[in-house]
């Protein structure tokens, strides 16, 4: 087995679901008494959303970069970042290892690509829809991406931030991703991405009519997947 690494705390409740899908993964295909082999670097999130706030990628780059040659040097075959927005800093990162890493929007793609599904909806962060490294991944992979209007993109970035990084659950804010998520499938979407991993904290599979893909569930199974070879 190798041994995954993880760049966590962006925000900690998300990587504490990563750390018991991987585990209960590994269990299920291993079974007996077998669990992951894993490191995990946990930043201070604090630190990231001020710098996102002002937009400051470089300084970004600079604390993911330090973070995955921690992994490296602790021992790590590959390395997966626990968050979908972070990702921005995903080039930065591969040039500055010498050991694989898992992108989520490509694992993300795979999984869409099986469903035969050409016209997607994204679900995120604002960076995350607004920024192309999602929709230029998976147009490799044939599929269209949409995301909601201004209006409801605020709306969803707000909730992330106010609500749901601090483990907050709040059903109105269910009810308005509900209604975001129905007003893309009028627009054609055959299926959501949760583009954020603590999405699936506020939206399972059975509220929407459409099929969801949970990033932070497809994340985690590939990276057992890839971690089993």
């Amino acid at each position: 087995m190798k041994t995954i690494g993880l760049i966590g705390g962006l925000s900690w409740e998300s990587s504490a679901v990563y750390y018991k899908i991987i585990n209960e993964t590994v269990k299920s295909i291993l079974g007996g008494y077998h669990s992951a082999k894993c490191v995990m670097v946990s930043v201070d999130f604090a630190e990231i959303e001020k710098l996102q706030k002002i937009e400051d990628w470089e300084s970004q780059n600079k604390i993911m970069i330090q973070s995955a040659q921690q992994l490296e040097n602790a021992g790590a075959d590959f390395v997966i970042l626990c968050t979908n927005t972070m990702h921005l800093c995903s080039d930065e990162i591969i040039k500055n290892i010498s050991i694989p890493f898992l992108h989520i929007a490509k694992a993300t793609g795979e999984k869409i690509k099986e469903k035969k599904l050409s016209k997607i909806a994204l679900l995120g962060t604002k960076f995350t829809m607004e920024k192309d490294f999602y929709k230029d991944i998976l147009s490799n992979y044939g599929i269209e991406t949409i995301i909601p209007n201004e209006k409801d993109r605020n709306i969803v970035h707000d909730i992330i931030y106010k609500e749901l990084v601090h483990g907050n659950i709040n059903m109105n804010s269910k009810k308005a991703y509900q209604k975001i998520i129905k007003d893309l499938q009028n627009r054609g979407a055959e299926g959501v991405i949760l583009g954020c991993t603590e999405i699936p904290l506020l939206i399972q599979p059975g509220d929407v009519d459409i099929p969801i893909f949970d990033t932070t569930k497809i994340h985690a199974e590939s990276a057992v997947i890839m971690a089993l070879k």
